[in-house]
């Protein structure tokens, strides 16, 4: 695990690899949580599957909006992939094990998809602005050149901002320990492994949350503001019932996502005495958000539940004619002379 400087008169020693431990004051009977974990994981490929095929299929939803949730699905799946394969290896198998370079790319990827997601949500807050303040110029501003355009934009910022925690990272020296008491390769939990000074990791670590999602986060705020001012507005509570329900789901989504990064931020800052408590938020906020995302949009949306429907009922009847033809039932009936 450990490999010698190549400066030959020093004593001190340089880690090849780190071992993930898990969740921390609970390694006994942590494995246990594999069974929910992989329930979760599931849920959230399977669930997110069905919405891009749903979208794909129904030419009704082939919108912006819908094409905003596709984008979604796909950052969504990413997520829980960075992390869950790794998580259940480590409890199904005891491959605690992570090389220094696999470690640094898992820290990259886990800030893309957050940062990512965020983006996504600031798209579909603009999205559900300019269809309630301004819906007549919603056919002329939300184009799929702007879903293109908003995607590479946001793309391009996801990938280039976090690029700097790896390589902070990578720069710090690790001499002793190489066990890190988590589940994945967090940007403070491996750095605290280290030997010299990282306090440029943690004011990077803090830039990336408040300024980079903040700024995310605040743009959110200002969209929602301006809908609820303009709702208010309306004479007719059932036009005004419709508007909020439209946004109900996006709103739900967005108060679990920021509320989560909120709590592991002020939790990792304080140096809270229960690590357990971080290191789980920070677990579950990579899987949850991907399994419930599908389904509370379409649960909301009822463009989404006819397609949903649409989809079950052919699989259905395809079941069926398959059935017949194997066994012999329906139309194709052998019937014998007395």
């Amino acid at each position: 695990m450990f490999q010698e400087l190549r400066d030959p008169n020093s004593s001190k020693f340089e880690v090849s690899e780190f071992v993930l431990l898990g969740f921390p004051g609970i390694h006994s009977w942590q494995h246990w949580l594999s069974l929910p974990l992989a329930l979760l994981y599931f849920l959230a490929l399977s669930a997110n599957t069905l919405i891009l095929i749903i979208i794909n299929r129904e030419a009704a939803l082939h919108q912006p909006m819908y094409y905003f949730l596709g984008i979604l699905a796909v950052v969504d799946m990413g997520l829980a992939t960075t992390i869950m394969p790794k998580i259940l290896a480590i409890f199904w198998f005891n491959a605690k094990a992570i090389s220094l370079p696999e470690c640094f790319a898992q820290m990259y990827a886990i800030h893309c998809f957050v940062i990512m997601e965020s983006g996504i949500f600031v798209c579909m807050a603009v999205d559900r602005y300019v269809a309630i303040c301004r819906p007549l110029r919603y056919p002329s501003i939300i184009t799929e050149s702007f879903v293109v355009k908003s995607t590479v934009l946001f793309t391009l910022r996801n990938f280039l901002f976090p690029i700097s925690v790896p390589v902070l990272a990578a720069q710090r020296h690790y001499c002793s320990r190489n066990q890190i008491n988590h589940c994945l390769c967090s940007n403070l939990g491996v750095t605290s492994l280290s030997c010299d000074d990282r306090r440029i990791n943690s004011i990077n670590q803090l830039f990336l949350a408040w300024v980079v999602m903040g700024s995310d986060l605040g743009l959110i705020i200002v969209s929602y503001a301006l809908i609820l001012k303009s709702v208010l507005k309306l004479n007719s509570p059932e036009a005004a019932s419709k508007d909020f329900s439209t946004c109900t789901s996006h709103l739900i989504l967005i108060l679990f996502f920021y509320t989560v990064i909120i709590v592991i931020s002020i939790t990792h800052s304080a140096g809270m005495k229960v690590p357990l408590i971080p290191v789980l938020l920070n677990v579950l906020h990579n899987v949850i958000p991907p399994a419930l995302n599908p389904m509370v949009y379409a649960l909301k949306n009822k463009e989404l539940r006819q397609g949903l429907y649409k989809l079950f009922s052919m699989a259905y009847t395809s079941r069926k004619s398959l059935v017949d033809m194997f066994f012999g039932f329906g139309t194709h009936r052998v019937y014998c002379d007395p």
